[in-house]
């Protein structure tokens, strides 16, 4: 398993540790990580929350009236270390 891979799951397994539902979805160039937060969540859990999605190597927060907070994280993907990494026609 890549250690992209990795990293995402154990972000998202931590997350749930922590009580939050996860979804994970791979994209071309990286993983995603995504869970609604809830209002009642504590200012500990959101210290919690972020020092789990700092280790990724994006994250942010969506808020609104409408959909409520989506919190997100993302992970790129591994290069291959070997071999022609540009693709066809370079």
């Amino acid at each position: 398993m890549p250690a992209s891979e990795t990293r995402a799951e154990g972000i998202a397994a931590r997350l749930s540790a922590l009580g939050l539902l996860t979804r994970m979805e791979e994209h071309v160039r990286y993983t995603s990580i995504e869970t609604e937060v809830p209002e009642a969540l504590s200012a500990e859990a959101w210290r919690e929350v972020l020092e789990v999605v700092a280790e990724a190597d994006r994250f942010g927060l969506l808020a609104s009236s409408l959909t409520g907070r989506t919190l997100w994280a993302a992970v790129h993907r591994t290069v291959p270390a070997t071999g022609d990494v540009r693709g066809p026609g370079h």
